[in-house]
């Protein structure tokens, strides 16, 4: 793993298992000593939450880009987010940090976000249109798909898949307004109720808090509100008495609560 005048990030063959985790007390002392200038703490900060860019590399496949590529990009972010954070803001350095990680990943996507289209749709497609031209003259009105893929020996799917694969796509990052130097893209005015950046904030600030208990704490929170088991059931299950587990149970929450 390596750092070159750019900021590239070199991660082939690197798993998760291999990134440093900071604690809270870690961080905050990194974070001083980097915004005094020690480029020791500023790197150091930057292996320490390379973890945080791989969760919302993950956010972003299925895209048809290249994983290290995403990774490189977020790492641009993380950095820009270690650089600019303010220690007196009284915010964690991972909820500064994902939305200019998103940012720099979305900004990357927007500007590599060309629909590849495969020579034999291309080929169909025009000879699609260059049939229904011809048909339209001769019979003097519009032809249905149908029309076409039987002039064509084709069916009716093939030559309407050929056909909308060779439409200039909208895409999602095209910018419906700008003020000069902000932009508002289409993605951003489409609702979506499940996956929201407050959401992806909040599960960014719960997984964090929850590496701040010991291992019994994280089991009991997991039992406890992740799979639905009652404070007896994880009493039977971890060898220790309900009102062990209600104590447990209430100080780890006191504890991620003081966190978040």
């Amino acid at each position: 793993m390596r750092y070159g005048a750019k900021h590239k990030v070199d991660i082939c063959g690197i798993g998760t298992q291999g990134l440093k985790t900071l604690t809270q007390e870690e961080k905050e002392e990194l974070l001083r000593r980097a915004s005094a200038g020690d480029r020791e703490a500023r790197q150091e900060l930057i292996d320490g939450n390379l973890r945080l860019v791989l969760s919302i590399v993950g956010r972003f496949s299925g895209r048809g880009e290249n994983p290290d590529d995403l990774f490189q990009v977020g790492c641009i972010g993380l950095i820009k987010a270690i650089d600019r954070f303010d220690t007196a803001a009284g915010v964690q350095l991972s909820t500064y940090a994902v939305p200019m990680i998103i940012g720099e990943i979305r900004r990357y996507l927007r500007d590599n976000n060309a629909v590849r289209v495969s020579r034999g749709t291309r080929d169909l497609a025009y000879r699609a249109l260059q049939t229904r031209d011809s048909m339209t003259k001769e019979l003097g009105r519009e032809v249905t798909v149908d029309e076409i893929a039987q002039a064509l020996g084709e069916t009716p799917e093939n030559v309407s898949c050929a056909m909308e694969a060779i439409v200039e796509p909208v895409s999602l990052y095209e910018p419906v307004y700008s003020d000069g130097e902000d932009s508002v893209f289409i993605m951003d005015q489409l609702g979506d109720n499940e996956n929201t950046d407050e959401q992806w904030l909040e599960n960014i600030a719960l997984r964090e808090a929850m590496k701040t208990l010991g291992e019994r704490e994280r089991k009991i929170i997991h039992l406890r509100f992740f799979a639905n088991k009652t404070q007896m059931e994880i009493a039977e299950q971890i060898g220790i008495s309900q009102a062990q587990v209600s104590r447990l149970e209430k100080g780890a929450l006191a504890r991620m609560r003081r966190y978040m």
